[in-house]
């Protein structure tokens, strides 16, 4: 089975040539910095002999290219593996937010919202580290590590075995005890940043009522638990590092004094002299740079893993809509949506969340679906609008499967109106527009006037330029409310879901939406969910929906003559 760090691997393979220049770039860096070391220990060694200036110019030369060669190939390096890895980055942070897109809203509900953050920005930053510790340094390593204990075999063969061990150490054993040692902390240090995250988000969205209920300190001690739990596991990895870096030391040291010691064996066997020992000691000393940020890496890698299996996590989740391979051409106006023994739930294995649901949308019908909280009311919408499936019966637009159509072209003759609409830190015009873009000032006008909003826009010190703050903050509820009103009423969908217009409103401003809204979409295709009985004797239908069933349905006037569920929510 491939590993989540795999995974992501593969989407640098549009990137493989300049990683592999990377690389190159990288073990000419290090090979520059070993040779250069070995050069100077050969020019220092030979010139306490005292030669003439003439023997010592290609040394003082290549002293010099190594320096400078050394900088260009590090420049080179740098350049090209972080412009790779930026670049698969933001490939992979448009995968991530074009699978999130796909998923909401149904499928986002075992996410918090500041843990998707998390996921989507620091978890996404930390894969840049799968390139450039994870693949570039392991391999110039091995390309710089392989040529030293190659050059080093000519000057005195055992040397390099001692070396060539060394480096194995090294780079491969000490990474590996890192890794282990960093592991599990660095998969709870990315599960605990997700934690903070997400409750960072709840105490700054949350403020107002946290002041209010007096739970802010309760909260604020909750924030410090879980920034203390970061803290604790973010210290773990860093003992990791640490034992990595002790014990490359301790390798490079021991190995050194290895090559030390049979150098001046050999030495006063006459098989070697003393300017290729001093060139062969400090060759062997210079060697452990290409294998020196490994256990760091290792360790960052370990915590790198787990942020990759978050990523998937999130590239993994199910849809909860399926699209067509070839969907049929978008439907026409008027449209007719027909339900028969639908059921949808929100996961394979959970309850339902609507069962056996017959419901007819005809062209100019009114419909009210009613029902306390919980009784399905929204997953109906959420069908409708394609933003889920149904599991069981069918649903039909105009005389073909929904499931058909591709979810875009649904949801350009069926559009809504959420319970909580998002309103941009942005103006009253460009909120409005977001559901008509071309829109003319003459339409944006016509759809404030029909959800009696403009009044209100008129009356603002710079009218439709005026800025409503971060959520609307500038706006009441009703503003709010009837600014979702009137982006649907922009849109001119065929048939409208309304999903709950009155919620979070007091009774005077809930009865006078509500007329407002039955006035406005009079003549139109509607579906009103809503908990709020006022005005419903102006629809066509009510439907009363109890756990996901429906108990009772019929007009008004019929439903108010008898005792029933619907006479029982009126009370």
């Amino acid at each position: 089975m491939t590993t989540p760090s795999v995974r992501l691997l593969a989407y640098a393979r549009p990137m493989r040539g300049r990683l592999a220049l990377a690389a190159l770039a990288g073990a000419g860096t290090t090979l520059a910095g070993i040779a250069l070391l070995g050069t100077s220990g050969f020019l220092l060694a030979r010139a306490a002999e005292h030669p003439s200036v003439t023997a010592l110019t290609v040394a003082v030369v290549a002293v010099r290219a190594l320096g400078i060669g050394r900088g260009v190939l590090r420049y080179a390096e740098r350049l090209v593996s972080h412009d790779a890895a930026f670049r698969v980055l933001g490939d992979l942070r448009v995968r991530v937010y074009r699978r999130l897109e796909r998923l909401a809203p149904a499928g986002l509900g075992r996410f918090r919202s500041g843990d998707l953050l998390a996921r989507l920005v620091s978890d996404v930053d930390a894969t840049q580290d799968l390139f450039l510790r994870g693949v570039l340094p392991p391999v110039a390593a091995a390309l710089a590590g392989g040529a030293t204990v190659a050059a080093c075999a000519f000057l005195l063969a055992p040397a390099a075995g001692v070396l060539a061990v060394g480096l194995l150490v090294a780079g491969v054993v000490v990474p590996w005890t890192t890794a282990v040692l960093a592991r599990r902390a660095a998969h709870r240090a990315s599960a605990a940043r997700g934690t903070l995250s997400a409750r960072t988000v709840d105490v700054f969205t949350g403020v107002a009522d946290l002041t209010a209920f007096g739970a802010q300190d309760r909260a604020l001690a909750a924030l410090d638990a879980a920034e203390a739990d970061l803290a604790a596991h973010t210290r773990r990895n860093a003992f990791a590092q640490a034992v990595g870096a002790g014990l490359a030391v301790l390798t490079s040291g021991a190995t050194v004094w290895g090559v030390l010691v049979l150098g001046v064996a050999a030495v006063e066997d006459g098989t070697l002299g003393r300017v290729p020992l001093a060139a062969l000691a400090l060759t062997a000393l210079a060697a452990f740079e290409a294998v020196a940020p490994l256990p760091a890496a290792a360790a960052r890698l370990a915590e790198t893993a787990a942020a990759a299996r978050r990523i998937t996590g999130v590239l993994d989740t199910p849809e909860p809509v399926r699209e067509p391979v070839l969907p049929l051409p978008a439907p026409e106006r008027p449209v007719t949506l027909r339900l028969r023994g639908m059921s949808a739930r929100y996961a394979a294995d959970g309850p339902w969340a609507i069962r056996d649901l017959d419901l007819d949308l005809t062209p100019g019908r009114r419909v009210a679906l009613v029902g306390a909280s919980g009784a399905g009311k929204s997953t109906v919408a959420a069908v409708l609008l394609r933003f889920l499936d149904a599991e069981r019966g069918s649903v039909t637009l105009n005389g073909r499967d929904l499931a058909d159509y591709a979810s875009d072209d649904v949801r350009a003759v069926v559009g809504g109106c959420p319970q909580d609409p998002h309103v941009f830190d942005s103006t009253v015009r460009e909120n409005l527009r977001l559901a008509h873009p071309t829109a003319t000032d003459d339409d944006l006008r016509r759809a404030a006037a029909d959800a009696r909003l403009l009044p209100w826009i008129e009356s603002l010190p710079q009218g439709w330029d005026t800025p409503v703050g971060a959520h609307g903050a500038r706006m009441s509820g009703g503003e709010r409310q009837r600014l979702a009103l009137a982006r649907a009423l922009l849109a001119d969908p065929a048939v409208l879901v309304l999903d709950e217009p009155t919620a979070h409103l007091d009774p005077a401003a809930r009865t006078a939406l509500t007329a407002d809204l039955l006035r406005a979409t009079r003549d139109r295709t509607v579906l009103l969910i809503t908990h709020d009985l006022t005005g419903l004797d102006q629809v066509d239908e009510i439907v009363v929906l109890d756990r996901g069933r429906v108990v009772q349905h019929g007009p008004h006037d019929a439903l108010d003559r008898h005792d029933g569920p619907y006479l029982h929510l009126t009370r």
